[in-house]
């Protein structure tokens, strides 16, 4: 992981994780040479060495012949993405958004106290409920590792441990569900050797503890093994459990930015009969490197391993975010590539069959979706809202297509039957449709098809935006909210006055993303640096406490530098 938001005192504060020390990286030998594949201590072709040890009773999702597999023997082959749910508590409906979109498995951010705010047992029963809910293997990983012995916060994996097993009443009996990654990259750059002995010490003081689930484990280097630490030691680390339910992950960034590195790194485990995954990776080039994110999935693919994609929402850098501000119709180009690129998701996903007690596969599409109508039209959105389709299990989701010169392409996706299509030209004709699909992949015939033209331009800077407006969560006295401005015009927009009112008497204390000043009822918001500008199809997200009475009637009407938007 690069970076991500979490939740301070206030919620939704940013604060940067930074994955400190990677400009150290730069110049230095790649990954291959670092880690020849005789560091591996087994010849290649070695696949039985990873069997499980003579007597080990197979519970749940366990490792056979160096491969992930479910209880019932199938290959179990991760597809799926990361959730930032400690520093996000309040996005329940992410793990839905996302198995809508094609996910068999999420990775969730968890803490155990160390440095951010305990995720406790109702907490974590909840999380893995969700989970079942959506049909999603979850891998729960405790983050306060992250970068230990480099960055003086960072927890400890004993630590870690020690919290696993104080959730053993949770995770009981969800063997079939649920693989427990230890630590999140649990030692830095400085003297990543010492990531060995106590990783093993981890290893075997869950076992001893008493839990069967299959173990993560993370690589040192903030996860990116550059020195080959895991790569050296990963035979001893797996003998130290005694199931030898144990997968390794490694994180894919900018270390490896070359088709050779990647291939040499993953062959190395799978010839050696090792269980591996790509527990995080990112695909957007930054100032240390351009990962190639395009081997990273197809070698995935070749080799039959899992991949968890970095992030779903609410990177500090949205660069590396799936979906913009947690809304799943608005896939960033990132997110376009992860869901329905080669080689991605949607085209390679696999839901486990515990989910299907073991029958076959689903194989029917949904019916098509009733033909689009226009609900509301500007000069650069369009929002269609259409008729349900069916299915012989459930519709899990829905994508709307532009269609033009006898090709279709994706514009927007949606949990529900209506989506708002931004981005598009003023004064221009388009012609849309709608595809359903089901949580195994199958997806629906083209729905018939609706034409529209945009309105004509006339906005001025300001006067083209529109509001969503949400309360995140509530008790008695107060509550948190949520502001989204988008952008609709086709200029940037800054700076900026928000305007709007509360008709029930409440009253803001806290305010992140802007400034508020209020008088009464009426507020008035002010964009804080960050939030300055709104760039053209843009949105900056405002969050917000504050005390309320008996009622909290949500407003009604906003304005953007003094012009009215539309509310979503």
């Amino acid at each position: 992981m690069r970076t991500a938001r979490r939740d301070t005192p206030a919620p939704r504060a940013l604060s940067a994780r930074l994955l400190t020390g990677l400009a150290a990286l730069i110049g230095l030998v790649v990954v291959g040479a670092l880690c020849p594949a005789a560091a591996v201590a087994q010849s290649p072709g070695a696949r039985a060495a990873a069997v499980q040890s003579p007597g080990a009773q197979a519970v749940g999702l366990h490792i056979g012949e160096g491969r992930l597999l479910e209880g019932n023997g199938n290959d179990f082959v991760m597809r799926g993405v990361n959730h930032a749910h400690t520093w996000y508590p309040g996005e329940t409906q992410s793990l839905a958004d996302i198995k809508a979109l094609g996910a068999n498995s999420v990775r969730v951010v968890l803490s155990d106290g160390h440095r951010w705010s305990e995720n406790g047992p109702e907490d974590v029963a909840a999380v893995i409920g969700q989970c079942k809910a959506n049909r999603l293997i979850c891998v729960l990983e405790v983050h306060d590792t992250t970068g230990y012995g480099e960055d003086t916060a960072a927890g400890t994996l004993d630590h870690a441990a020690d919290y696993w097993i104080g959730l053993k009443d949770v995770l009981a009996g969800q063997e079939d569900y649920v693989v427990v990654n230890i630590g999140n990259e649990p030692w830095g750059n400085t003297d990543p050797a010492g990531w060995t002995e106590p990783t093993v010490a981890a290893v075997k003081k869950l076992r001893a503890a008493g839990l069967q689930h299959t173990i993560m484990v993370d690589a040192p280097n903030w996860g990116q093994d550059w020195q080959g630490v895991m790569r050296a030691n990963a035979r001893t680390v797996h003998d130290a459990d005694p199931t030898g339910n144990l997968i390794f992950s490694i994180h894919m960034y900018s270390v490896f930015d070359t088709a050779q590195e990647i291939t040499d790194y993953l062959n190395a485990f799978v010839d050696a009969g090792l269980p591996i995954l790509i527990g995080e990776f990112g695909g957007p080039a930054d100032q240390y490197g351009d990962p190639d994110e395009d081997t990273m999935m197809a070698t995935a693919e070749q080799l039959g391993i899992g991949y968890l994609a970095w992030s779903w929402s609410g990177n500090t850098d949205p660069v590396l975010d799936l979906a913009l501000d947690f809304d799943p119709s608005r896939l960033s180009g990132w997110g376009e590539r992860v869901f329905h690129g080669d080689n991605g998701i949607a085209r390679t996903s696999k839901e486990a069959t515990v989910y299907g007690d073991g029958s076959p596969a689903d194989t029917e599409a949904p019916t098509a979706p009733g033909p689009p109508v226009v609900t509301a039209v500007t000069d650069t959105s369009v929002t269609l809202g259409w008729t349900a389709a069916t299915d012989d299990t459930a519709v899990t989701g829905y994508d709307v297509v532009r269609v033009h010169d006898g090709t279709a392409t994706r514009v927007a996706s949606s949990t529900t039957t209506t989506a708002t299509v931004t981005g598009l030209t003023a004064a221009t004709p388009y012609t849309f449709a709608v595809h359903a699909h089901d949580a195994a992949g199958n997806r629906s015939a083209r729905s018939a098809a609706v034409e529209v033209t945009t309105e004509e331009s006339g906005g001025t800077p300001g006067g083209a935006c529109a509001v969503a407006y949400r309360v995140v969560g509530e008790w008695p006295g107060g509550f948190q909210g949520e502001i989204a401005v988008r952008n609709t015009a086709a200029t940037a927009v800054g700076p900026w006055t928000l305007a709007f009112a509360f008709a029930d008497g409440q009253t803001i204390t806290n305010m992140w993303g802007g400034t508020p000043a209020q008088d009464a009822g009426a507020v008035r918001v002010a964009p804080a640096s960050y939030t300055s500008t709104i760039p053209a199809g843009g949105t900056v997200t405002l969050g917000f406490t504050a005390h309320k009475g008996a009622a909290n009637t949500a407003p009604s009407t906003f304005s953007l530098n003094g012009t009215s938007c539309a509310t979503t």
